[in-house]
């Protein structure tokens, strides 16, 4: 059989996954269109993922270990493939994520990452770059599988009420945006609470700011400019940040009225009869 690219499977974690599926595939002599028939993807695709031309997802992973009987393995090597296809100055603070017990994250301008849609990430990140958009949105949304694990951890979010009013990506985008941070009413590990207009001057007029906490290891906070990321476990900028999220959480709505208040703006401002103008980001 004619090898289309010879990959180095120790070049990356993208081409040992493309390595490992087509030696998995070639075992179960089965072609690229035979193994897409049978995962529901074309057999381009397939032949695209095995020659590191493109990202495989979660969802075609677990399709993959159950049609190639590989007990998992590709479901856990993507969480590896994705995790470091993200920006180099960002790969430390998803790792520190996963590990985190804990997430107290306050964000002044928009929804926080790891509770963005799909269309809201891609809006998001096709801001002056559009190349490779489809991959850069699943890197992003892979992150929230911190979620899926056995234990995932608590996370506290408050927004600025500015990010329900930001116009992100269209109308549509942003009532399914909405009506996702609603999803999460009552559950105890997603907590989204809404710093209103009215709370004035505040404890996160810096910016916004992130801190890990985790089981055994001292706690970190997370900054964040354009193209780089700044950790920092400084005991005196944990303390400092400790104190301002807790007053944040002071002024900012109840859990129950921020979800009446984030589904009376996804009502009035974003509802369905004002699709006319469509969205801005398919």
């Amino acid at each position: 059989m004619t090898h289309i690219n010879a990959l180095d499977p120790g070049a990356s974690p993208l081409d040992y996954y493309g390595f490992e599926l087509r030696r998995h595939r070639e075992a179960a002599g089965l072609t690229q269109k035979q193994l897409g028939e049978i995962l529901n993807y074309t057999g381009s695709l397939v032949g695209q993922i095995e020659t590191a031309r493109k990202l495989p997802t979660p969802e075609f992973s677990e399709r993959a270990d159950a049609a190639l009987g590989t007990d998992g393995m590709f479901s856990r090597l993507v969480e590896l493939v994705l995790r470091s296809r993200l920006p180099a100055w960002f790969q430390q603070v998803a790792e520190l994520q996963s590990r985190a017990v804990e997430i107290c994250s306050f964000e002044a301008l928009m929804v926080q990452g790891l509770l963005q849609t799909d269309a809201y990430a891609r809006a998001v990140l096709g801001v002056l770059d559009t190349s490779n958009l489809d991959d850069r949105t699943a890197v992003r949304l892979a992150r929230q599988r911190i979620f899926e694990k056995e234990k995932p951890p608590v996370f506290w979010v408050i927004l600025s009420e500015t990010a329900l009013y930001q116009q992100i990506g269209g109308r549509r985008t942003m009532r399914g945006q909405l009506a996702h941070l609603l999803s999460f009413v009552g559950n105890p590990r997603v907590n989204v609470q809404i710093l209103p207009f009215s709370a004035g001057a505040h404890a996160g007029m810096q910016g916004s700011f992130d801190i890990y906490r985790f089981a055994s290891d001292a706690s970190i906070v997370y900054t964040e400019g354009y193209g780089s990321g700044h950790p920092t476990a400084n005991p005196d900028t944990v303390k400092d940040c400790s104190l301002r999220y807790d007053h944040l959480q002071a002024a900012a709505l109840s859990l129950r009225d921020s979800a009446e208040l984030i589904r009376r703006v996804m009502e009035e401002r974003y509802g369905e009869q004002g699709d006319s103008d469509g969205d801005l980001v398919a």
